[in-house]
């Protein structure tokens, strides 16, 4: 009864108020908003109409006057701020301190300037206000706060994210979670690690490494990425191949909802009648108004309900903020053999492929691929580097690493596949290391490729999910396109179809990116591809879903019948602000699946609500 009572304060204390909006920029399309509509709180004109407060639960409601605007790149992406939202005063500022301590409460200029500015230099917002909470109950209660102030927020973890979703927009209080980095627990027979969001990846890595275990999560960023951004980007990292991705591995997490995140709230009620919707074991939700729901779990099997942690798995923040993750980690194994190999052509690199899946099966842990413009560019932008093979360049490059528990055996069957594809002409040079040193400096090369194009000038980054059999026709093609302009290089994870395209530049250029975008996206939606594979939608990508997500999916409910009887019932009554519309009329950007309860007819519709382009979490 308490997890059902629980579930209907998620349903009711809904988020309502966030950012600011941000506009299509289609001047002629509707608009996508950084504050949650609430149901029939937005007109088919994209038009804000709902009023300032929520009678019914309190929380705060944005109303549109003045806008604000900031521009990104050559497609002039037309940002709006909603000035509604409350500014910043003295007296917030001492309510933070005396609830976080002045030490936590961060205004100078240079830390403000790095909070305020992502990895790759593209996006800066201008927050006057960085909070560093160390517990649950501190973000609570900012949380709290900011939602009876209207105030926005921004969460942060490492701030490595590649697509504008960790910094402000305009001046969002940043909540930074780097002071929650504490492990809770570990149980060594059921490998199970609970810690806190703030937790850096590289740490995790070492506190299992002496325990016996490994984390099943490994990203070139792993010196400065949290694990709670990890869970809310669902990360996919280098040994996704073998480990699956975060769905599988996160047994539960600690969530705070707030009601100033980006998108739409997670569930929407209509009426007085509720769907009783069990709460998913393992997670501790927080919600606008402070409750603290504690469903933080380790349990691997749980039916007793909807599993929720699946919705915040890569939700970019959208739905709260994780404040602890359970995970469940693989035992550490003894043999561990990494090969380094020379492609003649992008065939081979797939064949290669195919053979390594039929014939390493089990001990196949990774296989990630680089063009030979990587490599060079590594090789001239970073120090200490060197090729391992010898110095004629090849135009593609596989790191193959196996995982496995009999040293001799694993060996001996990877030898075997490199001697067999080498006579086969999948293979034209290669090398096995030999000691933990050399297989590091194989690792360097192809995690170094991200640093070595910082180093080299701008870039512009996409990460594509697509088929293996015509990953890299983009690349080719992009580079017919662009010509001398620019240099354009592909490599990523070839063992999940994960193509990391990025153009390297002197400087960015409108010119250069009016030719790289629509057209990526274009080519990848028609090879039925992903915009992001394991980046998120952040800033840079929010108003371009609708390329992988088709309009009818953003909109279309999925009707579960609920009933007693056999009979439906009464026919469906859609709520009054939808009547008179198609579907084709719904604004696209936004997922309106709304929560309705029909006595007559037992029948219910449920689903979340979800608005595209809030800012992700970490």
């Amino acid at each position: 009864m308490q997890r059902l009572r629980a579930t209907r304060r998620i349903l009711s204390c809904s988020s309502k108020c966030i950012f600011g909006p941000q506009s299509n920029p289609n001047p002629a399309g509707p608009s996508i908003c950084r504050y949650a509509s609430g149901l029939a709180h937005w007109d088919w004109n994209g038009r804000f109409s709902g009023s300032l407060w929520d009678q019914s639960t309190g929380i705060c409601l944005g109303k549109t006057s003045g806008i604000q605007y900031r521009y990104y790149g050559s497609l002039a992406t037309k940002i709006q701020r909603n000035p509604s939202f409350s500014a910043l005063n003295f007296d917030d500022v001492n309510y933070f301190k005396s609830i976080l301590g002045e030490k936590n409460v961060i205004q100078d200029a240079d830390k403000l300037l790095s909070a305020n500015t992502d990895w790759l230099r593209k996006y800066k917002g201008s927050s006057q206000l960085l909070l560093l909470p160390r517990s649950t109950e501190e973000v609570s209660q900012v949380l709290k706060y900011c939602n009876s102030r209207c105030l926005a927020v921004v969460p942060q973890g490492g701030n490595t994210g590649l697509v504008g979703g960790s910094v402000p927009v305009f001046d969002e209080v940043i909540i930074n979670m780097g002071s929650m980095n504490n492990i809770t627990s570990f149980d060594k027979v059921s490998g199970i690690l609970v810690c806190e969001a703030g937790c850096i990846l590289e740490n995790l890595v070492s506190f299992l490494d002496s325990e016996g275990f490994i984390m099943p999560l490994d990203l070139g960023a792993k010196g400065s990425c949290q694990i709670g951004g990890n869970v809310s980007t669902n990360a996919g990292g280098l040994r996704l191949v073998r480990y699956g991705s975060l769905h599988g591995s996160v047994l539960g997490f600690e969530w705070k909802n707030q009601s100033h995140l980006g998108f739409q709230s997670l569930f929407a009620a209509v009426g007085e009648n509720l769907v009783l919707l069990p709460a998913a074991p393992g997670i501790e939700a927080v919600l606008a108004n402070g409750d603290v729901l504690d469903m933080l779990g380790t349990l691997r099997k749980d039916n007793t309900g909807y599993d929720l942690k699946h919705l915040f798995i890569g939700s970019e923040g959208s739905l709260g903020i994780v404040t602890k993750v359970s995970i469940l980690t693989p035992p550490k194994l003894s043999s561990v053999n990494i090969a380094f190999l020379a492609c003649k052509d992008y065939f081979s690199c797939r064949k290669l492929l195919l053979e390594a899946k039929r014939r390493l099966g089990e001990v196949l842990s990774a296989f990630e691929f680089l063009d030979n413009e990587s490599l060079d560019l590594v090789l001239n932008h970073l120090e200490g580097v060197r090729n391992p093979l010898p110095p004629t360049m090849h135009n593609f490059y596989v790191l193959i690493e196996t995982t496995g528990s009999d040293e001799s055996y694993d060996k001996e069957k990877l030898e075997a596949f490199l001697l067999r594809s080498m006579e086969g002409g999948l293979i034209s040079d290669g090398v096995l290391a030999q000691d933990i040193n050399q297989a590091s400096s194989f690792w360097r090369i192809r995690e170094g490729v991200p640093e070595a194009l910082m180093k080299a000038g701008a870039v512009y980054k996409y990460d594509l999910s697509l088929p293996v059999e015509k990953m890299y026709n983009l690349v080719e093609e992009m580079r017919t396109r662009l010509g001398n302009s620019a240099k354009v290089i592909g490599y990523g994870h070839l063992g999940d179809g994960n193509l990391h395209l990025n153009i390297s530049t002197p400087q960015y250029d409108d010119m250069i990116l009016a030719q790289i975008e629509p057209f990526v996206y274009e080519w990848t939606s028609k090879h039925r591809g992903s915009i992001s594979a394991e980046h998120g939608l952040g800033l840079m990508k929010a108003n371009e879903i609708f390329y992988s997500k088709s309009h009818r999916s953003l909109i279309s409910a999925r009707v579960f019948l609920m009933q007693s009887k056999a009979e439906i019932g009464s026919a469906l009554r859609w709520p009054t602000s939808w009547s008179g519309f198609t579907l084709e009329q719904v604004d696209i950007t936004e997922l309106q699946i709304i929560l309705l309860h029909l006595n007559e007819s037992k029948l219910h519709v449920m689903a979340m609500s979800y608005v595209v382009g809030g800012p992700k979490m970490y």
